[in-house]
């Protein structure tokens, strides 16, 4: 979508991003506080999700936590909370011809909260009750595993579970008061921002009820370290294994390193005709497959998974061993680099096709690190990878020789050791 991008900084500290979409009929609003769980005791680990949870609830405008959500959702209205290791984002969609009275019921929950007892009990049950369906989730589980062993910060689901009985409410208020404050504060705002709401906008984030102290929190910083052997996660229940490959560098990519990494992740993995996921579905070993990138603030991370069964494995293993080594020694044609451009280029069309959308593609990066990319040029920027650029990016991924492999299911010890074998050449 077509539009226009400025960053305000307030005297209260705070800072964000108004994203103007003429003529726009919606509006999004994602507010966001560095106050994830690496800012709490360990034994205190779900703190910040159970804040999270009582928060968008009961306030000095309404008496409980149903009385606002009727208020806020009354014409369609849209809103919710994430909490991560590093965050909380709260955030809502509305139409536009009620965005300012959204707008002013989320910083109203976020500023005057209650926190009330009954609430905090409540909502206490509901977050047990998500953290039990989360345990389902096998390759969660499994990410969560590996990233405690390889050294990041992160605590499994059923670690939680036990650790919410040392949670009481004036922990979460604690918390708060520890956390929310106006120059701890970032939002993207998106919609069709004219001159005179943006006007209205600043002022309501101005005069927001919060203290004005302080700075925005530092990112923690993690390092990883390889593993020497698999992580495996015993499961009776799954017939399939789960696997992960991760593999580091310990300094952040720049821009042109992540579009070129991005643009080998798309041919190795993201197409049915790619390289690995491709190749393995032709020879009916797997039904899909994914890989991505992901960094900390002093770290890159480059990692592959997928569901497959015991039998497959082996050979799905192999192909991923040999379409990485072929690209190491930089077996690329031109015409797949020029293809995978293509393919690029219309996934990023596709993906600013919504407000939503579009405001997405900023809101990561500057909660991150507060960089605001050109949306307009990542096209050049796609076009420009060169052929040199992948080979060398994939080489500095395994250069340090920081990795590790992790395997749930039954399988057994030993076969995870084999298939971690089979991987071993790639860091040589």
């Amino acid at each position: 979508m077509k539009h226009t991008v400025n960053e305000i900084s307030l005297k209260n500290g705070a800072k964000g991003l108004l994203i103007h979409i003429p003529h726009a009929s919606v509006m999004t609003f994602d507010i966001n506080f560095r106050a994830g769980e690496y800012l709490v005791e360990p034994s205190k680990w779900e703190v910040p999700h159970l804040m999270e949870h009582v928060l968008l609830g009961a306030n000095d405008l309404h008496p409980r936590a149903r009385d606002f959500q009727a208020e806020l959702e009354k014409n369609g209205a849209y809103s919710n909370a994430t909490t991560g290791v590093y965050d909380i984002t709260y955030e809502a969609e509305c139409a536009d011809f009620e965005w300012q009275r959204v707008l002013e019921l989320l910083l109203i929950a976020i500023s005057k909260p209650l926190f009330l007892e009954e609430e905090f009990a409540a909502e206490y049950g509901n977050v047990k009750e998500e953290m039990a369906a989360r345990s389902n989730n096998h390759f969660r589980r499994l990410s969560l595993e590996m990233r405690q062993a390889l050294g990041l910060i992160a605590k499994t689901d059923a670690e939680r579970l036990k650790l919410m009985k040392n949670v009481k409410i004036s922990d979460v208020v604690e918390h708060y008061r520890n956390t929310h404050h106006s120059a701890n504060m970032r939002f993207v705002l998106a919609g069709n921002l004219t001159a005179g709401r943006r006007t209205v906008i600043e002022k309501l984030f101005q005069e927001i009820d919060l203290p004005e102290r302080g700075k925005r929190f530092p990112l923690p910083s993690e390092v990883p370290k390889h593993l020497a052997k698999p992580v495996y996660v015993s499961n009776d229940t799954v017939e399939n294994l789960y696997f992960y490959i991760d593999t580091f560098m310990k300094h952040r990519l720049d821009d042109a390193q992540t579009d070129a990494l991005n643009l080998l992740n798309t041919m190795l993995t993201e197409t049915l005709y790619s390289r690995i996921l491709g190749t393995a579905r032709e020879r009916g070993l797997v039904y899909g497959m994914s890989s991505g990138l992901s960094q900390t603030k002093g770290a890159s991370n480059w990692w592959f998974g997928a569901q497959v069964s015991e039998k497959n494995a082996p050979a799905l293993l192999y192909i991923v061993t040999k379409e990485l080594e072929k690209v190491l020694a930089g077996e690329i044609d031109d015409a797949e680099i020029a293809s995978t451009k293509q393919y690029a280029l219309g996934r990023f069309q596709r993906s600013a096709q919504t407000v939503g959308g579009t405001s997405a593609g900023y809101a990561g990066r500057y909660f991150f690190d507060e960089v605001i990319d050109d949306y307009y040029d990542v096209p050049a920027r796609i076009r420009a990878v060169t052929k040199e650029q992948i080979i060398e990016v994939a080489r500095d991924m395994f250069k340090q020789k920081i990795w590790g492999f992790g395997v749930l299911g039954n399988c057994g010890k030993t076969f995870a050791a084999d298939l971690h074998t089979q991987l071993v050449p790639l860091w040589k």
